[in-house]
């Protein structure tokens, strides 16, 4: 690509031409406004104005997907959809997240002659890497933190969400450490609350983390929760590492790509992203923005991790959009920035099959609540079934064939379905 430009690719859908909708994205994201102005020169034009690289025409529609969209005189009734790709200069922004998202995703939502725009991807010039150097730990980083190798990464998520006491808090994480699970997460409801403060947390949990640690040998990874104004991210973060933590969490979308940035700049372990709100940018199939680009930014501001739903998941989100979520975090970004894929939501050992025939990677986290913490013999059996599903997965064995043998998978498909 050129390096002198950042490229992003949008699905348009217009009641105009693509052409014209398309020369509306580029001019009003650059030199362009409503009206020409004394200042827009040629020259201006030629150094500054983003550019139409490409029109993809798509099907049409008879109804407009966003309201206040503006129809030509004459309208034949048709909205036109395309993919359009349009490059913008470099130095119009410079290697800078937050002016970047100024330029390719502004003030285009609003623009009256597009009934429709979702930007679907982005390729970002190597400039991008001397400003954000990405994750510090990634998949590798945190293989070697938890001393998981040739699986997936297995664990859960503290339940119920808010609530526990101090106390039933260290207890719920010390039967889980014991089991064996490799992670643990805060709920992304939880955080730093006043019924709960994060340093009786952290104090509680690697009391407890250490605990189990001396009875199995292994060491848990706990992602705690941190994510809070500015000024909290940096004291948050010391209180986790310096009492022994290896992960700190931060919901994305509440502390901004700036916020990870910040983070990322101090950060001792690895950053696990969640992206809860997501749904909010996404959901509307001609609105906002896809995943496959703003992981690329998640990833290039630090996110070791990064959460992808999971296939037949509580949630809206198709398992091809899943598939495609955890394909994009491992593609390859500026030379490096791989990311895990964190796979959770209503998940349990029979979605192991499934989550590897569609990937062919055991290079994800796999996160069960009630799928472990809700097994019939306890975490523990729940634990153990995740993993023999995965077994099963790989060495492609039936996964009923292979539950015939092992009696925690045969109670957790007879428990959770076979999904």
């Amino acid at each position: 690509m050129d390096q002198d430009r950042v490229t992003a690719v949008y699905l348009v859908e217009t009641a105009y031409s693509l052409e014209r909708a398309a020369a509306s994205i580029a001019g009003e994201q650059s030199t362009g406004t409503f009206t020409a102005v004394p200042g827009e020169t040629d020259a201006v034009k030629e150094r500054h104005g983003a550019r139409v690289e490409r029109i993809e025409p798509l099907d049409d529609t008879d109804t407009p997907s966003l309201p206040g969209a503006k129809t030509p005189p004459g309208h034949d009734g048709k909205y036109r959809r395309g993919r359009v790709t349009v490059s913008f200069p470099l130095h119009n922004f410079g290697p800078s997240i937050p002016n970047l998202m100024s330029a390719v995703a502004g003030n285009l939502y609003e623009l009256q002659e597009l009934s429709g725009l979702r930007l679907l991807d982005l390729e970002l010039p190597e400039a991008f890497t001397v400003r954000y150097p990405g994750p510090k730990f990634g998949i590798e980083g945190t293989r070697k933190l938890t001393g998981v190798y040739d699986r997936p990464i297995l664990g859960t998520i503290v339940k119920p969400s808010v609530g526990l006491s101090m106390e039933e808090l260290s207890a719920l994480v010390e039967k889980l450490g014991r089991a064996g699970m490799d992670f643990i997460k805060d709920d992304e409801l939880n955080a730093n609350p006043p019924y709960a403060p994060l340093a009786d947390k952290v104090k509680a949990v690697m009391e407890a983390v250490e605990r189990a640690a001396d009875a199995t040998g292994k060491k848990l990874m706990y992602a705690f929760n941190i994510t809070g104004d500015y000024d909290e991210l940096h004291r948050n973060h010391d209180l986790v590492v310096k009492a022994g933590g290896t992960c700190v969490m931060v919901s994305i979308l509440s502390v901004g790509l700036s916020g990870l940035t910040y983070l990322n700049q101090f950060s001792e372990v690895p950053i696990h992203g969640h992206r809860n709100q997501w749904g909010m940018l996404t959901r509307s199939p001609l609105l906002g923005i896809e995943f496959t680009a703003y992981q690329k930014l998640c990833r290039l501001a630090g996110a070791d991790h990064l959460h992808v739903n999971g296939l037949n998941s509580k949630f809206y989100e198709s398992n091809e959009s899943v598939v495609r979520s955890i394909a994009a975090c491992t593609s390859p970004l500026l030379g490096g920035y791989k990311a895990m894929p964190v796979v959770s939501s209503a998940q349990w050992a029979g979605m192991a099959p499934a989550t590897y025939a569609a990937t062919g990677t055991v290079d994800v986290m796999h996160l069960a609540g009630g799928g472990m913490l809700a097994h019939p013999d306890g975490p523990a059996a729940g634990f153990e079934s995740m993993k023999l599903g995965w077994e099963a997965a790989v060495q492609g064995i039936p996964l009923d064939a292979y539950a015939a043998q092992h009696p925690s998978l045969q109670r957790a498909i007879e428990k959770y379905g076979k999904g």
